[in-house]
């Protein structure tokens, strides 16, 4: 199995060729807003993904070392979802909420077709 930096790396990687196909269909259709918003979801997104990724660590260290941990960010977590969502409803002519809420979701969509496809090379 890879390991959560690797797997990271892997979705920045990602993030950017999504950021890039975003800007072309921003650009090039008659439906910015639906891009823009998948965009500002991804990019939310990555950085609850970042988010988890750094409190694993922490968690993984405070365990190894035997202190207790408070949390794992989550709240952190939803206030980020939470402001992308806000800035879709705040500007509604610049990002479509549905597609936001699309985005947030994209770096999930990518960890699990990597780990499927780790899974497969490893058999």
């Amino acid at each position: 199995m890879l390991d959560l930096h690797h797997i990271f790396a892997m979705q920045k990687k990602a993030l950017f060729f999504l950021l890039a196909l975003c800007a072309l269909g921003w650009g090039f259709t008659s439906y910015p807003p639906v891009f823009a918003g998948i965009a500002v979801g991804a990019c939310f997104g990555t950085y609850n993904f970042w988010i988890l990724v750094r409190r694993m660590d922490k968690f993984d260290r405070s365990i190894s070392e035997g202190k207790k941990t408070v949390s794992l960010g989550s709240a952190l977590r939803f206030g980020s979802g939470i402001a992308a969502v806000a800035i879709a409803i705040t500007l509604p002519q610049y990002f479509h909420l549905i597609s936001t809420v699309i985005g947030l979701m994209i770096p999930y969509v990518f960890l699990f077709i990597g780990v499927i496809v780790s899974s497969v090379k490893n058999k």
